[in-house]
């Protein structure tokens, strides 16, 4: 998931309405292979080609075909041609609405960010990919993704890699002034002041808050650590006093505590990522993929970061939003049987191992967190075991883009200090409740 860092709202009216959909129509033109050629034509006629559309993949293209090189050279007789996407989330959503809605076969394979696969579920557009998985096997995976991708009792795509929010802290600060690391959201504030007073230069505690789908993940992560949530039994029930006492708190970090400074209602993953590589934070909430470039040589802070689940509030345990990519099959695939192969070669232990390796994926396979060649490379994945074991999927609905895009502008209100929590949440509430009422 750091690929959702890109998320964002938006609005358009009038004249920006019509060049969107030139827009539009011209992408799709450009991206879907055939309007441009025959795929049969590819490969002599006793191949079948496989066609994996997915995002850019981290670091070098080359790492990755070779992993595909090895199953074809595994699979006599069948290739794949795999075909990046634009970077933008928003933009390989709707590249996948508008050719799955169509019913198109000019693609066979597809990675879907976590929150995507209920609504195509429902729509219709994945195969079934239960027989995927042998007797017992779902307890491989982390519970959290399996729990993403399960709709009455059915598998419509398998985990491929997991992502959720960690804590960063300066380890050599903490034990320059003798802190421990913070357990609870209170203990975190009281160190980020007393180490801020004596290192003025330091913000005490750096976060996601623009108004993105960013924040909708740091947002549930303050809720669900104050025993809060968004849904129970697909009834929204977000106006609670949990809830408002969790947004408050956020809005209480900056003009309360003061230990993150107002930049942040503006800042999505990078740009805190950049603050606190430059050794600019004691404490960032963010994704994993962060680390591995803290420990850069050059880097401001190598050897100085330390990685810890995320504080909860007193009597409830710490939570992390759930991010990461699965694997799915398109419904109206000529070749469903073949794509199958390709999503069970991907998800085996031995590629989520070679990825994690070569571009620092992290697996959805436990096992793999005990791997000795992964964590002589990787030693901090021994604390994101514990993360990732209790990460939580975003409300598992097919309506959740449009949840989210309610979410969105009354939590940033409510930082912004435009609404009170309790409003926002009360807006937000009655206009989850409108939507989930008009369906069937």
């Amino acid at each position: 998931m750091q690929d959702e860092q890109n998320r964002v709202s938006r609005r358009t009216a009038g004249g920006t309405q019509t060049l969107a959909v030139l827009i539009t129509a011209v992408f799709v033109l450009l991206t879907v292979p055939g309007c441009a050629f025959d795929r049969e034509q590819h490969g002599p006629s006793d191949e079948t080609t496989i066609i994996f559309k997915h995002g850019k993949i981290a670091g070098d293209p080359a790492t990755f075909r070779r992993l595909l090189d090895r199953f074809e050279s595994e699979n006599p007789g069948l290739r794949v041609r795999d075909e990046t996407l634009p970077a933008s989330t928003d933009e390989q959503h709707q590249y996948y609405v508008i050719n799955l809605e169509g019913g198109s076969t000019d693609f066979d394979v597809l990675s879907m960010d976590v929150i995507w696969v209920p609504e195509f579920a429902r729509a219709g557009w994945l195969g079934d990919l239960s027989d995927l998985l042998g007797p017992g096997e779902e307890n491989a995976f982390f519970p959290g993704p399996m729990r993403a991708v399960t709709m009455s009792g059915r598998n419509y795509a398998i985990p491929w890699y997991i992502d959720a929010g960690v804590l960063y802290y300066r380890k050599d600060l903490l034990e320059k002034y003798g802190f421990s690391i913070p357990l609870t959201w209170e203990d975190l504030v009281a160190t980020a002041q007393e180490i801020t007073r004596r290192e003025p230069n330091l913000y005490g505690f750096i976060w996601q808050g623009k108004q993105y789908e960013g924040l909708v993940c740091n947002a549930l992560e303050y809720i669900w650590s104050n025993g809060g949530d968004v849904l129970e039994e697909g009834r929204p029930v977000l106006n609670t006093a949990r809830n408002a006492e969790a947004v408050r708190f956020m809005r209480e970090l900056i003009v309360k505590y003061r230990i993150t400074p107002p930049l942040v209602t503006t800042a999505i993953e990078e740009p805190t990522r950049h603050l606190f590589g430059s050794g600019r934070a004691l404490f960032m909430r963010n994704w994993p993929y962060a680390w591995s470039i803290f420990e850069k040589e050059g880097s401001a802070v190598r050897g100085k970061t330390g990685v810890a689940p995320l504080p909860s509030f007193p009597g409830y345990r710490t939570a992390s939003t759930l991010g990461g990519w699965q694997l799915g099959v398109n419904r109206f695939t000529k070749h469903p049987e073949a794509a199958k192969k390709l999503v069970r070669f991907l998800a085996s232990p031995a590629s989520q191992k070679a990825l994690a390796l070569s571009v620092g994926y992290k697996p959805t396979r436990k096992a793999l967190y005990k791997d000795p060649d992964l964590l002589r490379q990787q030693p901090f994945m021994t604390s994101l075991y514990g993360v990732f074991l209790q990460a939580r999927p975003r409300p598992v609905t097919p309506y959740y883009m449009m949840i989210s895009q309610i979410l969105q502008p009354e939590f940033s209100a409510a930082l912004a200090g435009i609404k009170t929590p309790e409003d926002a949440l009360a807006s937000a509430q009655n206009q989850v409740r409108h939507l989930l009422g008009e369906r069937p």
